[in-house]
């Protein structure tokens, strides 16, 4: 199999993964190679932006009359609303139209990250960061990478106005430069990150999202590191299993490749995926 063409199975591999762990995934592999301080490809050109209302109009296309009837009916009551309380359950009962009904996910974060800077309490706001930042994390479209990144970015700076000391707070924000080509100087998202961990080295998910890091710009041993660090505290850490065997698999480590794969073969409870971990053993045996 070419490399290309595994990448592609991988990733479908991995967004079958997320539908199961909650959405959690790797971001696109398709960056150039750079290094763990960097993690961006500075010759990429800007993404083009993408527009909410844009997002909505074609979202609108793909419902039926009655869906819409009942769409109109609640954006009426949005303006409606003079009473703060009002709109918030308005925000709410759109996002869960969006969800429900017409199966929009993007829009339902949206709507959700209404309501939360409505009630711009800190459970609210990272709540709905955490829908936009786990779906930056299975993109691989970089115009909605940024549209997501941007989305969650506002959520995480209100609720690390409210509470400052949160570290998941800052390490979510740290992966909004990281991965949503937000800024031409990334290194600050990495920063925010590297500060915590340092801090606190036992801090699983900042060092989920360097080793994500890591392995998006190509630089798979530093990746490892972070990703053994992780599985050494989370033995069944199916996710950071998983990506130390792509990551030896991507560098052309084909022994350490396979003997991870054999254990998130063992971890997995996906039929399928346990079916794709093993041709890509077999494949790799030959």
């Amino acid at each position: 199999m070419k490399k290309q063409q595994y990448l592609l199975s991988a990733i479908a591999l991995l967004l079958c993964f997320a539908l199961y762990f909650g959405g959690k995934t790797v971001p696109d592999k398709t960056a150039t190679t750079h290094s763990e301080g960097d993690g961006h490809d500075h010759s990429a050109e800007a993404p083009q932006k993408i527009e909410f209302k844009a997002l909505l109009t074609a979202a609108k296309a793909s419902i039926t009359p009655n869906q819409a009837q009942r769409l109109t009916a609640l954006e009426n009551s949005v303006t409606r609303g003079d009473v703060k309380d009002q709109q918030i359950h308005a925000y709410h009962e759109m996002a869960r139209f969006w969800l429900d009904s017409a199966r929009k996910f993007e829009l339902y974060a949206y709507y959700t990250s209404e309501a939360a800077k409505l009630e711009n309490s800190e459970k609210s706001l990272t709540f709905a960061a955490r829908l936009f930042l786990d779906r930056l994390m299975m993109s691989g479209d970089p115009a909605m990478q940024t549209w997501l990144a941007s989305n969650a970015k506002v959520l995480l700076e209100n609720a690390l106005k409210l509470n400052p000391a949160n570290d998941s707070s800052r390490i979510g924000l740290g992966s909004c430069y990281l991965f949503g080509n937000i800024s031409s100087n990334p290194m600050e998202g990495i920063t925010m990150i590297r500060q915590v961990v340092e801090k606190n080295p036992g801090n699983i998910y900042g060092q989920m999202i360097l080793a994500l890091g890591g392995k998006k710009s190509g630089q798979y041993d530093k990746a490892i590191e972070r990703f053994l660090l992780i599985v050494q505290k989370e033995p069944n850490n199916i996710e950071a299993v998983f990506h130390i065997a792509e990551c030896y698999d991507l560098k052309g480590d084909k022994t350490n490749a396979i003997v991870y794969y054999e254990k998130a073969k063992q971890l997995v409870q996906i039929p399928q995926a346990k079916e794709e971990l093993n041709k890509r053993i077999m494949e790799l045996k030959k």
